[in-house]
């Protein structure tokens, strides 16, 4: 193929390194270790490679530019556009994995990794696979997800609501809910989205006509581009800042670029936008939202506390009716029947190292892509794959 890079001398590796997971960091990881003559085989549960990309709803776009989130090795074509869209993301990683002749294995999920020593003493790792399956890996990249799992919360009375409720992650389009009563959960980018697009598509309730987003925490809005400068690039510059400093310049940018909405039902966030952003709170940038709260198209509301038959109870006590309740309420990493028993875990059922470090307890296993940074997901999952391939073959050749 004329441009791709040359074959890797690949037969001295009888144990391969596995991949876990067709994303983009999956893939990212399998081509910057290829261009190192390391040979990674990528095993994925789905049938295809960027199968999470493929389930996400139509009118989503990424909100990092497509100079910046190219992976490793190919960019993005400028055909795309500068916000690329969920169906051209997903055509970029098909041809991605196409490009650098990615050994892909799917239909095989792997459910326990577990260390092992081969004979000789060489260190290494076994893969517990679906179908009997125990593959031996000389080390193993787990890059299963940041949205891996939908999280609903266990709210009292909601096995028994007698309206429609479904997590974000089933959500496509707003044609099934013209006409309806629709209530968003959860003021996140993917919440935020939604209601605009519900709205947008014909939404609305039988007495507001407005689509209703229920907030638990006020959000820092942000401007995807301002004059041409996207938030992303402020995003990567800011990271290395004093946090305070960051509060403080959000706080003056916000002023300037975001209209107040506290009389809409949107106050500014009391806690400084960067702080909210170490403590995993993605600022919202904004592709309609602010509009759609001035417009009162989009009305937000309490956080949900409880359901009652067919009622949605708020957290100021009152009762609403919505014909559907759309839960944009985030996802679990769910790593732990993986790897929980290695110690490799946070609190919070993270990885406690990612990118070229391995988990001290653990050489040789590696994690990418379970971080949310406002530099931008995809760029973050190029890095940790250049990282990761730097590092991986200095273990490979410590033996240890």
């Amino acid at each position: 193929m004329p441009g791709a890079p040359a074959q890797p001398d690949m037969t001295t590796q009888p144990r391969p390194v596995y991949v876990i997971g067709a994303g983009p960091g999956g893939l990212a990881v399998a081509a910057a270790l290829r261009a190192r003559g390391v040979r990674a085989v990528v095993i994925e549960k789905s049938d295809g490679v960027a199968t999470s990309w493929r389930g996400h709803y139509d009118r989503l776009h990424l909100h990092t530019t497509r100079r910046l989130s190219g992976l490793p090795g190919l960019r993005i074509p400028r055909r795309f556009g500068r916000w690329v869209s969920r169906d051209d993301v997903v055509r970029y990683l098909e041809k991605y994995a196409e490009y650098h002749e990615l050994e892909i294995i799917t239909g095989v999920e792997v459910t326990r990794i577990d260390r092992a020593t081969e004979e000789g003493g060489a260190p290494g790792w076994t893969l517990h696979a679906t179908g009997g399956r125990e593959l031996a890996a000389a080390a193993v990249v787990v890059a299963t997800g940041f949205n891996h799992t939908p999280a609903l919360p266990d709210w009292p009375g909601r096995d028994t609501y007698t309206g429609r409720l479904l997590h974000a992650s089933d959500y496509r389009r707003a044609a099934p809910f013209a006409g309806l009563d629709v209530l968003v959960v959860g003021a996140g980018n993917t919440g935020a989205e939604i209601a605009v697009d519900l709205t947008e598509g014909g939404a609305g309730g039988r007495a507001a006509q407005a689509v209703r987003l229920s907030v638990r925490t006020a959000p820092h809005i942000v401007r995807r581009s301002t004059a041409g400068w996207p938030a992303q690039r402020t995003g990567i510059l800011v990271r290395r800042l004093p946090v305070r400093l960051v509060d403080r310049l959000g706080a003056l940018v916000a002023k300037a670029s975001v209209p107040d909405l506290s009389a809409h039902g949107l106050p500014r966030p009391a806690t400084g936008l960067y702080s909210r952003v170490r403590e995993g709170a993605i600022p919202v940038q904004d592709v309609g939202l602010i509009d759609a709260v001035r417009a009162r198209t989009v009305v937000p509301v309490p956080a949900v506390e409880s359901f009652d038959g067919a009622a949605v109870v708020l957290a100021d006590g009152s009762r609403i009716t919505p014909d559907a309740v759309i839960a944009a309420t985030g996802y679990r990493r769910a790593l732990e029947g993986l790897v929980g028993h290695l110690g490799v875990l946070d609190g919070r059922g993270r990885p406690l190292a990612r990118g070229g470090r391995s988990p001290v307890s653990a050489p040789g296993l590696y994690f990418t892509g379970f971080t949310n940074p406002i530099s931008g997901m995809l760029r973050e999952l190029a890095l940790d794959a250049e990282k990761i391939a730097k590092a991986l073959p200095r273990h490979l050749a410590s033996g240890h």
